[in-house]
């Protein structure tokens, strides 16, 4: 079974009573542990550590010699079974369960309740890492990759923006006025004087900051930001940057869940989806709500699959904005033919075959009417027709009619850079077909031109295509 996923949770042991079995070296570890937390803490074993007793004497903890027993855990808060002996570990945790107590067996995720993570400390900034007991080894690489990123100055400021938490918290009573305040106190002077080693001059500079600053409501703002294809990998940084300052967010029905999820946890999330034939939100609607919430000054990021500015009517949302007077900044997006093209191990262009590239929507018959099928038909180039599944037919219908080869080449990406991703290889004549055998779905790219060949040769992401093209065919 795979590893549970598991409730993030900072517990407060100051002055609670905890039970370490065990007498060892793992569980002198623990009790390291505890000792920093401020925990009570009690250690049966029958021998202990040097280490153990010294804490003994000196009295930061109390020592039990002898062997475990249920009414051990009377008045405890958790318990912590550290012994060498898995028959020992496992009465622990039976014991602790029946007392409906938190719970940790070293080394068996299975028996515990609770697992102790690996740890990046800044305290009062403290960071864990935890695989759920699947992977320790890794927890502790991913915790020395972070404690590289930290500098060790963010603790002292932390406990900095704690002693001005009342003063700052007066002084601006809009959470999200005092947030902005926040960022730029982190970002800025007073970050770079605490870690030069002047707390000093960082308070005072805190409280000039204070003093300056506008605490009048501020005027919201909107930035539509491109999601990318679904691999949140592909999301760019500044994209990353404009989530994580957000206080609310209109995303779209493509945008994957772990795109959202590294959204700032108390953004206010809005799902403003739209599916061909079942519109939950009317345009006019994603209108409404970026204007509302930005005239209440708040920060709105407008999410959307893919790249804001192909197909994603964005042109029309900061028309919108402008003629309201709301500001706005746009930040690009992985569009969905790049990455299901590259995802699938097809090049868009290729110096043999295709020299250019267009990019096509076809998701109603009407806006098929409108296309230049004489020039979409010419060879030498890739077309990439977004939404183009429920039309496949009547695509290949008109392609065929003004001079396409029925045998050219062509590929359907379904939901390309996910985990989910399939690719369907045949020719203009065969794909209709092959996409009702395998039952192919929206979201999916069609690429039609040679190129499409090279998927059978070049697939490098998920499963192998689901059949053979045409072998590409390269001028002399």
């Amino acid at each position: 079974m795979p590893a549970a996923r598991l409730y993030p949770i900072f517990t407060q042991l100051a002055g609670r009573a905890v039970l370490v079995v065990g007498g060892g070296s793992v569980a002198e570890r623990k009790v390291a542990g505890l000792l920093e937390a401020g925990a009570e803490v009690a250690v049966i074993a029958p021998d202990f550590t040097p280490q153990l007793s010294a804490w003994a004497e000196n009295g930061r903890i109390s020592l039990i010699s002898g062997k475990f027993d249920e009414e051990q855990l009377e008045r405890r808060w958790l318990v912590i079974a550290a012994t060498a002996d898995p028959g020992v570990n496992a009465q622990v945790a039976a014991a602790a369960e029946r007392r409906r107590l938190w719970t940790n067996v070293v080394d068996d995720a299975a028996l515990s309740s609770f697992q102790v993570p690996a740890v990046v400390d800044r305290a009062p900034l403290v960071v864990a890492v935890s695989t759920a007991g699947a992977a320790p080894v890794l927890a502790r690489l991913v915790r020395e990759k972070i404690e590289r990123l930290l500098d060790p100055s963010l603790g002292a400021l932390a406990a900095l923006a704690d002693r001005w938490r009342g003063r700052i918290r007066g002084r601006f009573a809009d959470l999200g006025q005092r947030r902005r305040f926040l960022e730029r106190l982190f970002q800025g002077r007073v970050a770079e004087l605490v870690r030069r080693g002047q707390p000093g001059a960082a308070e005072a500079s805190v409280a000039r900051e204070l003093d300056v600053a506008d605490a009048s409501p501020t005027a919201g703002s909107v930035v539509l930001v491109g999601a990318g294809p679904g691999d949140a990998g592909l999301l760019t940084l500044k994209g990353l940057r404009a989530l994580n300052e957000a206080d609310v967010i209109l995303y779209d029905r493509l945008v994957g869940a772990d795109v959202l999820a590294l959204a700032r946890r108390d953004a206010e999330r809005i799902d403003v989806g739209k599916q061909a034939g079942a519109h939950a939100t009317s345009q006019e609607a994603i209108h409404a709500l970026m204007l509302a919430h930005a005239r209440a000054g708040r920060r709105v990021v407008r999410l959307k699959g893919g790249d804001p500015f192909v197909f994603g009517r964005g042109g029309e949302e900061i028309e919108f904005l402008q003629a309201h007077g709301i500001a706005y900044e746009v930040v690009p997006g992985v569009t969905a033919a790049l990455a299901c093209a590259a995802y699938a191990g097809i090049p868009l262009t290729h110096r043999d075959v295709a020299q250019s590239v267009r990019f096509v929507t076809a998701h109603c018959k009407a806006s098929l009417d409108t296309l230049d099928w004489a020039a979409l038909a010419a060879e030498r180039q890739t077309l990439a027709v977004y939404m183009g599944v429920a039309g496949l037919e009547r695509i290949r219908d008109r392609l065929v009619a003004h001079g396409r080869a029925p045998t050219t080449p062509a590929a359907l990406v379904e939901n390309g850079s996910r985990t989910t991703q399939r690719v369907v290889l045949g020719d203009l004549a065969s794909l209709p077909r092959l996409a009702r055998e395998h039952a192919v779905a929206s979201p999916a790219l069609l690429i039609v031109g040679e190129v499409a060949a090279l998927g059978a040769q070049l697939h490098w992401f998920g499963a192998a295509p689901l059949t053979a093209a045409p072998p590409l065919a390269c001028a002399a």
